[in-house]
């Protein structure tokens, strides 16, 4: 007897359809946004006709010039597929084979990318426990040592990420105070900016103002929790950097045969202030919720709210409660530490219903 629950290649057929509610929105992750409406035009203007493969295509072309707008006109583009993409091919172009990368310990490269930058970039690891997600000079010097040590992984980068995982921002002389003491030591400095918008809309400064204009050599652009439907970049703000970067990419199993489709995401972000308008919305958003969450009794934030995460530490029975009711995830589960995040389609009434279903999971109970 046929088994009525079967797929068969007629049940499965079916015509493309919403699977989803669209207006459900939670605070697990800014890469659960879909993409914004501009960046969907533009994806749709770049489709049509014939367009030359793997980035030799005229939006590619054209995003170079964007970038120049924003990084200055020695920098250079490479779209790639996705974050952790673009960090092992940035770590690479920096390194030798026996290099190795200086870190804090709660970097994404270390700790959330499935050890890809060095098991594919083939490089050392040397982390750093830092109290708010940032290096310092003084920190960088616990791992800065042993050049001439063969039995050492050789010190030749410092990566930092702005904004840290943390949600902490570093400043504009912070981050030149470690390029100035990276580049002093003979290293490279790579700025991990998945979330860069966010950090330059919490600094009100343009983005070169913590990059090329410190003297950061290669950054990796985050554009997917910032609006775009799929996509990231490395951008080598050291010319030197660039000279390899078309062989690594490709190498990395990162190279795009219809770029086009990155590229134009890249150019409605960056042409005019989608990538600003966004993040201010996305930075605000999480200031309204930090603001409502410390008015609840009980619940400790344990971070400054500097840019599109609040970290906050709660009792574990009413986290599990209220991820019923929304989705977010935790950060730290032994210690009770949650992470929340908002994001450039986060409305005010999303965060005001999450901070009244917090209050009310809290008294629980209580009596």
């Amino acid at each position: 007897m046929a088994d009525p629950q079967a797929v068969t290649p007629d049940t499965a057929r079916t015509d493309a359809r919403r699977r989803h509610d669209p207006g459900v929105r939670g605070f697990a992750s800014d890469n659960y946004a879909g993409a914004h409406p501009e960046v969907m035009a533009a994806l749709a203007l770049a489709n049509g006709g014939h367009q030359v493969a793997y980035g030799e295509d005229v939006y590619t072309e054209h995003l170079q010039r964007v970038m120049h707008s924003h990084f200055g006109p020695t920098a250079e583009a490479f779209p790639v597929f996705n974050g952790t993409g673009a960090n092992v091919t940035a770590l690479q172009s920096l390194t030798d084979r026996w290099g190795a990368v200086i870190c804090a310990e709660s970097a994404h490269i270390n700790v959330d990318e499935g050890g890809a930058p060095e098991r594919m970039a083939g490089l050392k690891l040397l982390t750093v426990p830092t109290p708010d997600g940032k290096l310092t000079p003084e920190l960088i010097d616990r791992q800065a040592f042993g050049w001439e040590d063969e039995h050492r992984a050789m010190p030749q980068v410092v990566s930092i990420t702005q904004n840290t995982e943390l949600g902490t921002v570093y400043t504009v002389e912070e981050i030149r105070a470690i390029v100035e003491h990276a580049h002093g030591l003979g290293m490279k400095v790579h700025l991990d900016g998945a979330r860069i918008a966010n950090a330059a809309a919490s600094l009100d400064v343009p983005m070169r103002a913590f990059t090329n204009a410190v003297g950061v050599d290669v950054m990796s652009f985050g554009g997917t929790k910032n609006g775009m439907l799929f996509g990231e970049c490395v951008i080598a703000l050291n010319p030197d950097v660039a000279r390899h970067m078309k062989h690594l990419r490709k190498m990395s199993m990162q190279l795009a045969s219809k770029m086009r489709f990155v590229s134009v995401q890249f150019e409605a972000l960056l042409a005019k202030d989608l990538w600003l308008r966004n993040a201010r919305h996305a930075n605000a958003m999480a200031q309204r919720l930090a603001e409502g969450v410390r008015a609840v009794d009980g619940v400790e934030i344990l971070y400054p709210v500097q840019a599109n995460g609040v970290f906050a530490r709660l009792p574990q029975e009413v986290t599990r409660r209220l991820q019923e009711r929304f989705r977010f995830y935790f950060w730290d589960e032994a210690a009770g530490v949650v992470r929340w995040m908002c994001s450039f389609d986060t409305t005010e009434d999303d965060v005001d219903a999450f901070v009244l279903a917090l209050k009310e999971e809290m008294t629980h109970g209580r009596g």
